[in-house]
C-alpha cells in the first residue's frame, strides 16, 4: 500500500491540479494476514486444485458466497481464457474483485503448489472491515496498482476501450450522498462550467471528486473510458497515492462536484465502513472493466 503521509495542495475549480512528488508504496503482509484471521477460516489446497474458475459466481440462495483469499503459503496461478496473467505469492491477496463487487470471477485461480490460505466471504469481509475500516486502504492500494498495470498494458497494445465502449457507474446512493454533503459542507462543493478540465492525465492529484449534478467525461490517452453522473466519483486514487493521474476528466455539462482531500478521505474511511465499501466497489468495477479488455 502507498505511504499515505503527504501534504495536500488544494486545486481551484478553474485550474487543473498541480504536480507533486510521488512517494514510495509498501504493503504490510502481516497486517493483511491479521485482518483475514480476524474473521476468516484457514484452508488447505492441493497442487493442481482449482480454487475458483473464470465466470463462476456465488449463489446466496444456496449459501454459496464468493470469497477473497490471503495466501499463507504456496503459489497460485491466475489465468484468463487459459492465458497466464499473474502469479500469487506467499503473503499476497487475491480473488477480492468477486467478493467485493459480487460479480462473476474474471479469472481462474489454480494452486501451483500445495497451499495454505485464509478465506473471507463477502459477509465476513464486511464484518472484519467494521472492526478495522482502515484496511480498505490496503485493498484500494492493491487494486489501484493492478489497475495501473492493466491500463499500461492496454495502452502499449492499443487495446484501450474505443469510444462507445465506456463504462458507466454510480457509486453512492442518495442517502450516502446526502450524508456526505451534510458532513463536508458548502466549502467542499465546487462548480465547473461545461468543457472545463477538472484533472489531467499524468499530473499528480490531491483530491477525489463526487458528482452531485451534471456529467463528467473521463478519458485515458484521449479515449473515453467512463461517463460519470450524479452519485459517481472519480480521482479516488489521489488520496491514496501521489503518482500521476491515470486519466483526464472534463465537465461534459455544467457540474456541481464534491471535492474530498486526503485528510477528509482518511477520516471517512476510518469512521464510515459504508464509504470504504462503496469506494472498493467502484475501484473493483473499473478493474473488472479493464480486465475484460485486457483479456481480449
Amino acid at each position: 500500500m502507498d505511504d499515505l503521509n503527504f501534504t495536500l495542495t488544494p486545486a481551484t475549480p478553474s485550474t487543473p491540479e498541480k504536480s507533486a512528488t510521488p512517494e514510495k508504496s509498501s504493503y504490510d503482509a502481516a497486517a493483511a494476514r491479521k485482518f483475514f484471521e480476524s474473521a476468516g477460516d484457514e484452508e488447505e489446497v492441493a497442487a493442481g486444485e482449482i480454487i475458483f474458475a473464470e465466470d463462476e459466481k456465488g449463489n446466496r440462495l444456496f449459501f454459496q458466497r464468493d470469497k477473497m483469499y490471503f495466501l499463507v503459503d504456496g503459489e497460485i496461478a491466475l489465468t484468463v481464457k487459459n492465458k497466464a496473467v499473474a502469479s500469487v505469492k506467499k503473503g499476497e491477496i487475491f480473488g477480492e474483485l468477486a467478493s467485493i463487487t459480487l460479480a462473476a470471477r474474471s479469472a481462474t485461480a489454480t494452486a501451483k503448489t500445495p497451499c495454505r490460505l485464509i478465506a473471507l466471504d463477502d459477509k465476513q469481509f464486511r464484518a472484519a472491515l467494521r472492526e478495522e475500516p482502515e484496511f480498505a486502504l490496503t485493498l484500494m492500494g492493491l487494486m489501484i496498482g493492478r489497475l495501473r498495470r492493466m491500463i499500461a498494458g492496454l495502452g502499449a497494445s492499443g487495446a484501450l476501450p474505443a469510444d462507445g465502449e465506456w463504462n458507466e457507474s454510480a457509486v453512492f446512493g442518495k442517502k450516502l450522498l446526502s450524508d456526505l454533503v451534510d458532513e463536508l459542507g458548502d466549502a467542499a462543493c465546487k462548480s465547473y462550467r461545461e468543457d472545463t478540465v477538472i484533472m489531467q492525465e499524468g499530473q499528480a492529484g490531491v483530491l477525489m471528486y463526487v458528482v452531485l449534478d451534471g456529467h463528467v467525461t473521463v478519458t485515458i490517452q484521449n479515449r473515453v473510458v467512463e461517463k460519470i453522473g450524479s452519485g459517481g466519483m472519480f480521482g479516488e486514487m489521489a488520496p491514496i497515492e501521489r503518482t500521476g493521474r491515470l486519466a483526464s476528466a472534463v465537465a461534459e455539462t455544467d457540474c456541481a462536484l464534491l471535492s474530498i482531500n486526503r485528510k477528509v478521505f482518511l477520516d471517512l474511511v476510518k469512521t464510515n465502513p459504508e464509504f470504504g465499501v462503496a469506494l472498493l466497489n467502484a475501484i473493483g468495477e473499473r478493474s473488472r472493466f479493464m480486465a475484460l479488455r485486457y483479456a481480449q
